[in-house]
C-alpha cells in the first residue's frame, strides 16, 4: 500500500455542542491524529472542544455558524487562513460555515487551493442555501436516503462525485451485552426507585414535534391498557425554544394518567448506559433520519430496537433487525411489534456495515483520493 504524505485538514461546522455532526468531527479529528496528520477544526465552541484537544487537533473558535449577511465578513480572513495554515482539505460540515468556506475556496488558485470535501448530513430544504452542501469536488451522504436525496434535488451533481460512507458505531464502546458498573446502577436505581421490576422502553432523542413524542405516549398508554408492566423513558432535553412542546407532552401525560408510567429523564450523557438497561429503544421520527446514530448503538449493545421503515433508520434495521421495521404512522403494527419484542428473544446481526472504523478509513480515503489525483 502506498504510503501517504502528512495531511492538514481543517473541518468547520457551527458549533461542537452536541450531535451527530460534532460526533463525526471529533472521530475524524481523532483518526487523522492518530494515522500522522495534522487536524484543524474551526467553529463558535461548546462542550465537546476539550476532548477534541486533548485528542490532539486544533481548535479555532470562529463564530462561522452564525446566520447573519455580517458573517459574509469572514471570507477574506478564511481565504488568508487556508493560506497561511497550508490547508490539504478543507472538510465543510454544514450550511452557514459551508457558504463562508465555499466563497473563500472558489476565489483561490485552483491550482495551489486546498481540495474541497463537503458531508450533507441531512435532507435540508431544497433551495439555493442548501446547494452549498452539494460543492465539495467529493460530497460524502451519510446514508443511501441522503445518496438519493442529493440525486433527487440536486442533478447537477456528477453521481462520481458522491461517495456514501454510513456513520459508525465502535463495538468496543458500545459491546453485545454491555452492562452498566455498579456505581452506576446503584445511583439509577436510588433516582428512578420506581422503575424496578417494570419493562423499560426507551425513546432517545431532543423534545420537539418531528421526533414522535406525542406518538410514544399513545403507545405507552396502550400498552398499560393492555396489562403490560411498561415504564417509558423520554431521554432528550428541549431546545429552550420548544418549552410550548415539552409543556404540551407533560399535559398529554398527565391526561392520560401517565404520570407514575413515564419519565422525562433529559439530556443525558450516559445514553449508552440507560439504553443497555432497557427492554426495548424506539425510533418514531415522524421525517426520515438522514442516519440515525441511536439505532446502530442500541443494536450494537444488543437492545432491540423497532421504528419507521424510512430513512436511515429503516436502513439500519432493515440490515441488523428487519423484525424491528414498522410503515410509517402505523401506530397499530408499532405497538403488535413492541409487544412480541417484548415477550420474545430479539435475534440481532452483527453490525459489520455501520461502525466507527469503516467511516474513518473511508473519509480519510477521499481525502487521499483527492490530494493524490
Amino acid at each position: 500500500m502506498p504510503t501517504h504524505r502528512p495531511l492538514t485538514v481543517l473541518q468547520i461546522l457551527p458549533a461542537l455542542h452536541a450531535g451527530g455532526v460534532e460526533r463525526g468531527t471529533l472521530e475524524i479529528a481523532r483518526h487523522l491524529v492518530q494515522n500522522g496528520h495534522r487536524s484543524l477544526v474551526m467553529s463558535g465552541g461548546g462542550r465537546m472542544v476539550a476532548q477534541l484537544e486533548s485528542e490532539g487537533s486544533t481548535h479555532f473558535n470562529w463564530n462561522i455558524g452564525k446566520k447573519s449577511l455580517l458573517t459574509l465578513r469572514l471570507v477574506p480572513q478564511l481565504r488568508q487562513f487556508l493560506i497561511e495554515h497550508q490547508i490539504d482539505i478543507l472538510h465543510l460540515r454544514s450550511r452557514m460555515p459551508g457558504w463562508i468556506g465555499y466563497l473563500a475556496w472558489r476565489k483561490m488558485d485552483p491550482a495551489t487551493r486546498p481540495k474541497l470535501v463537503t458531508t450533507v448530513h441531512g435532507a435540508y430544504t431544497v433551495n439555493a442555501y442548501s446547494a452549498v452542501m452539494t460543492k465539495g469536488e467529493r460530497v460524502i451522504a451519510v446514508s443511501k436516503t441522503i445518496h438519493d436525496y442529493i440525486l433527487t434535488y440536486y442533478p447537477q451533481v456528477a453521481p462520481s462525485r458522491i461517495r456514501l460512507i454510513y456513520r459508525g458505531v465502535d463495538p468496543l464502546e458500545f459491546p453485545r451485552g454491555y452492562q452498566p458498573d455498579s456505581a452506576w446502577l446503584t445511583k439509577w436505581r436510588n433516582d428512578y426507585p420506581h422503575l424496578a421490576g417494570k419493562l423499560i422502553i426507551t425513546l432517545p432523542g431532543r423534545i420537539t414535534r418531528w421526533k414522535g413524542q406525542l406518538d410514544f405516549i399513545q403507545l405507552i398508554s396502550r400498552l398499560k391498557h393492555a396489562g403490560i408492566n411498561v415504564h417509558g423513558l423520554l431521554a432528550g432535553e428541549a431546545d429552550p425554544r420548544k418549552t410550548a412542546f415539552l409543556q404540551e407532552l407533560k399535559t398529554q401525560i398527565s391526561a392520560l394518567d401517565l404520570d407514575q408510567d413515564i419519565s422525562l429523564i433529559g439530556h443525558r450523557t450516559d445514553l449508552k448506559e440507560v439504553m443497555a438497561v432497557s427492554d426495548l429503544v424506539l425510533s418514531l421520527s415522524q421525517d426520515p433520519e438522514a442516519f440515525g446514530r441511536i439505532t446502530p448503538e442500541a443494536l450494537s449493545l444488543g437492545i432491540p430496537v423497532v421504528g419507521y421503515n424510512h430513512g436511515g433508520v429503516g436502513e439500519v434495521l432493515q440490515a441488523l433487525f428487519p423484525a424491528g421495521l414498522v410503515p410509517l404512522g402505523d401506530l397499530q403494527k408499532f405497538e403488535n411489534t413492541v409487544r412480541h419484542c417484548l415477550s420474545h428473544p430479539s435475534i440481532i446481526a452483527e453490525n459489520k456495515t455501520f461502525t466507527l472504523a469503516h467511516m474513518q478509513s473511508s473519509t480519510l480515503a477521499v481525502y487521499q483520493e483527492l490530494v493524490t489525483s
